[in-house]
């Protein structure tokens, strides 16, 4: 299985047909993943002890998958095993896990991957864009700013928005406008 690297590689994780972004730890051969209580993800995994990682690089699917619920359009059905699974259609690469409980803490599941299929569904070439990686960024830390609303949090999204402004392409602008967006909605609720 070659499509992870040293790291936390940052993917979109399916489980029925429910996506969100979630980074695969990989260190030493070692694959690992934590997952917060209260999710949708963590409860499929705990129910299934599957999951597909989905190599997606639209900024904002990213944040869709953050923050709401994809429509049943965004996914493509597949047979393994006689197992239904789902992965994301704009997967370029995707991987289907078996997810093993190593250790419960107070706010959240670890599990180690075992890795059962790997496919490319397109190969395509993505040279690093500093606007692209400062979208997961920004996602990364607004997920945790509408929980607790830590305004150094926010200013690290601001820096983040202010790369994407220079570095990004057109995706990259609409997923700021989405993740503005949702920030704004999820916190007037609170």
């Amino acid at each position: 299985m070659g499509l992870l690297t040293e790291g936390i590689n940052e993917i979109i994780a399916t489980t029925r047909q429910n996506a969100a972004p979630i980074g695969i730890i990989n260190r030493g051969g070692s694959l690992k993943i934590v997952l917060f209580k209260g999710s949708h993800t963590v409860e499929n995994v705990l129910s299934d002890g599957i999951f597909v990682a989905n190599f997606v690089y639209d900024p904002v699917i990213f944040v869709m998958t953050a923050f709401e619920d994809l429509d049943k359009q965004y996914f493509v059905e597949e047979i393994f095993e006689d197992i239904t699974i789902f992965r994301l259609e704009a997967a370029e690469a995707w991987i289907l896990f078996k997810a093993e409980l190593l250790q419960e803490t107070k706010e959240s599941f670890i599990f180690e991957l075992i890795p059962l299929k790997e496919e490319v569904v397109q190969l395509n070439l993505h040279p690093v864009n500093r606007g692209f990686n400062s979208i997961i960024e920004a996602t990364v830390h607004a997920t945790r700013y509408v929980a607790h609303q830590d305004p150094n949090l926010f200013k690290l999204i601001n820096h983040n928005f202010s790369i994407i402004k220079k570095c990004g392409g057109k995706r990259e602008l609409e997923a700021i406008k989405l993740l503005i967006n949702c920030i704004n909605r999820i916190v007037r609720k609170k």
